[in-house]
């Protein structure tokens, strides 16, 4: 018979179903809460509720956030004039450990995909021609990823901005098409930023 625990299988099986995370990876996971102490493990679970109850879009760039306006939107220092739509959150996290950007952003929560059924109506695109309508946007920096379906996204986008006679650019140098904003490091990003180019 072979060797197995049911309880530990079922956390291990858990953690392989996450982004990334290979069995191996999650065996290493898996045994080493084990080894941590019942209060320890405590904590690590009731951080995950705590995130997954408190955390919600924020209202105005739709980026997660514990408040109903994150600390970059009500951030009076920030460039309101200026935003920076990108696919996901974790695309916000990576420009702002640049330090160099200094204007908001808009989340979509995503890419145009019709293959995988994902549409306009799927994604944050309402949200932010509504504040282009509402608010004194000068540019839209297109900061999707540099893929088929990023490119895509970013015209789709582009040509809806159009009548609103705005500047809408596009990430330019700096990202290699088919790579991710996600893992980009800082000086491609500010590459990028620097490098952007208007969109017809």
């Amino acid at each position: 018979m072979a060797y197995n625990i049911p309880s530990v299988d079922k956390l291990i099986d858990k953690f392989t179903s996450l982004p990334s995370i290979g069995r191996k990876s999650a065996q290493r996971i898996a045994f080493h809460l084990l080894s941590l102490s019942e209060n320890d493990v405590k904590d690590f679970a009731d951080s995950i509720i705590v995130a997954k109850q408190k955390a919600k879009y924020c209202k105005c760039c739709q980026t997660l956030t514990d408040t109903d306006v994150c600390s970059i939107c009500s951030d009076p220092a920030r460039d309101k004039s200026l935003i920076c739509v990108v696919e996901s959150p974790q695309d916000v996290m990576a420009f702002e450990r640049t330090k160099e950007y200094n204007g908001t952003y808009h989340v979509l929560h995503g890419l145009l995909s019709p293959i995988d059924g994902i549409t306009p109506d799927s994604l944050k695109i309402k949200e932010l021609l509504y504040r282009v309508t509402n608010e004194d946007v000068k540019e839209v920096i297109m900061a999707t990823n540099p893929t088929v379906d990023g490119e895509a996204t970013a015209i789709y986008i582009s040509k809806l901005l159009k009548p609103f006679e705005i500047k809408v650019t596009r990430l330019a140098y700096g990202i290699p098409v088919g790579a991710s904003v996600e893992y980009s490091d800082e000086v491609t990003l500010i590459r990028a930023f620097d490098g952007r180019q208007e969109l017809d």
